[in-house]
């Protein structure tokens, strides 16, 4: 049985008193309102019962229309979301928990459907295989536009309302999502940003962006109440590769730590199929090179979850699934108590069932 000391210990994460290290990452679970995208009233029981997690990080949330691109993805950026949020986060606050704002724009993982028959943005007019799930069904990606250059200090402007907005919710924090195919993803890698001016090119031009995003996001939060989240991993289901990975995300990360932020979140599987060697993983490379709190995820479990912390792998570790069945995941940790299985066919549909009525120990 697994010993869980550390992993239960408290961690300080500047200002912020965590009562333990396990994170409940963001999962989009498709169960917002359909009319604006508001979080589902049924949100606030959701993340309240799983407010025993050191922290949590709410589903992916888009920063602006253009950010969407799943049925039923809460946003940030009307006064309807934020009154929703707003629920939420006293919901958890009133139960003790602390909770992060995940701020999102999906770039080119979308559909004109979502867009009133307009193409999805990316840094570069590429598309990948693969379909997108809308309101009609599912149907194949289309090649998105390319950004123009006078267009991305919009853009970082979504990121900035967003973060004020999640401020006016009563958040705690925010973390940027730059990791999974999305769009500051496709700005980072080689694969999906062939543009020729300043965004493009060299590490430091394909970094520009998502930095520029961050450095908004800071000057709203302060640094120590900011993450940003990184997959180092190349991505199948959303096209996204980079030719250097180790070069790439090692800029990114040492970058985000002169920024001073709170955490860096990086998701990298450590079970399963797709788990990287010991020599070809990038995420203690990462730590290495970024002075805040490090966040792992990527199929961790109690025992795996305590070494990563005992052996200073990291200070947080991550769980998606095990969390979404297992609302009290840390004491069930504690005790050595059987967890609930996960109903995979909830995870994106339904209302209640598979999202709060997952039971607790008794």
């Amino acid at each position: 049985m697994a010993n869980t000391t550390q992993l239960l210990s408290p961690f300080r994460l500047g200002r912020l008193e965590l009562k333990n290290r396990m994170v409940m990452a963001p999962m989009t679970r498709s169960r917002a309102l359909v009319d604006g995208n508001v979080p589902n009233p049924l949100a606030p029981t959701y993340y309240a019962q799983r407010a025993s997690a050191g922290l949590l990080i709410t589903e992916a949330t888009q920063v602006s229309p253009q950010g969407v691109g799943y049925i039923r993805t809460p946003g940030l950026h009307s006064s309807a979301q934020v009154a929703g949020w707003r629920k939420v986060t006293q919901a958890v606050h009133a139960v003790g928990g602390v909770i992060f704002a995940q701020l999102w724009h999906v770039g080119r993982v979308s559909h004109p459907d979502f867009h009133e028959g307009r193409l999805p943005v990316a840094p570069s007019a590429i598309g990948y295989e693969g379909t997108v799930f809308t309101f009609q069904g599912k149907k194949p990606v289309v090649t998105p536009r390319a950004l123009e250059t006078a267009e991305l200090p919009g853009v970082v402007d979504q990121f900035r309302r967003a973060a004020e907005n999640a401020r006016e919710a009563g958040f705690d924090g925010v973390e940027v999502h730059g990791s999974n195919g999305y769009l500051l993803d496709q700005f980072l890698r080689d694969g999906s940003n062939q543009r020729t001016d300043a965004y493009g090119g060299s590490i430091e031009n394909r970094a520009r962006f998502p930095l520029e995003v961050a450095r908004a996001v800071v000057d709203v939060w302060g640094a120590e109440r900011v993450g940003y989240r990184l997959l180092p991993q190349s991505f199948p289901y959303a096209g996204v590769v980079d030719s250097t990975p180790l070069e790439t995300f090692t800029y990114m990360a040492r970058e985000l730590s002169r920024l001073g932020l709170g955490y860096l979140h990086v998701t990298e599987s450590v079970s399963g199929a797709d788990t990287p060697s010991p020599e070809q993983r990038l995420a203690p490379r990462l730590r290495e090179v970024f002075q805040g709190a490090f966040i792992v995820n990527g199929g961790y479990d109690a025992r795996t979850g305590e070494a990563a912390v005992a052996q200073g792998e990291a200070d947080l570790v991550a769980y998606g699934v095990p969390f979404l069945s297992n609302p009290d995941l840390p004491e069930r940790f504690r005790q050595q108590a059987p967890l609930n299985a996960a109903d995979a066919s909830t995870f994106f549909t339904g209302e209640e069932k598979g999202y709060a009525d997952y039971p607790a120990l008794r």
